[in-house]
């Protein structure tokens, strides 16, 4: 049985469901690629989203190749159409992004970005989600590596079941 969506979830009722496609990414440091997406959004009734995310590269042949990343975590609306999102990465990275929810669309920035002795040099960063017609378009902009915030993925996905 489908819990009742807790009221304070209405900004974000647009993110709920699966939802898969493709992208692309790059960034300075590496080549750039083409990846599949399969996305879920989820919720138990209480005031937030239980998120994940998994990616493969995508193939020449459009197949789905080698397991590339994974990330999962919460979505905590708050007052006056702010949300807080919480993400980790098995990779020892965790992320604290702060932002606003308003017209099927969510802005966010890092607030916190922490990482054990073993991860890459994650330093910042900026997602958006919004729908584009009926899919769920997405960007990443990353600060990493010692290069500035710019461009590092995005995605158009498509709500599936």
């Amino acid at each position: 049985m489908e819990p009742e969506l807790h009221p304070d979830l209405e900004p974000l009722k647009f993110l709920l469901g699966a939802w898969e496609g493709a992208g692309v990414g790059g960034y300075p440091t590496i080549e750039d690629f083409r990846f599949g997406q399969e996305m879920s959004f989820t919720h138990i009734g209480k005031p937030f989203l239980i998120y994940a995310s998994r990616t493969w590269m995508l193939e020449e042949d459009g197949s789905l190749g080698r397991p590339l990343a994974t990330e999962s975590g919460y979505w905590r609306p708050r007052p006056d159409h702010q949300v807080e999102v919480m993400l980790a990465h098995p990779t020892g990275i965790t992320e604290i992004y702060q932002g606003n929810a308003a017209f099927n669309r969510v802005e966010l920035q890092t607030d916190v970005v922490a990482r054990t002795e073993s991860a890459k040099e994650v330093t910042g960063g900026t997602r958006l989600y919004g729908l584009i017609g009926e899919d769920l378009g997405w960007a990443y902009d990353m600060a990493a590596m010692g290069q500035k915030l710019q461009s590092h993925l995005s995605a158009q996905l498509k709500r599936v079941g």
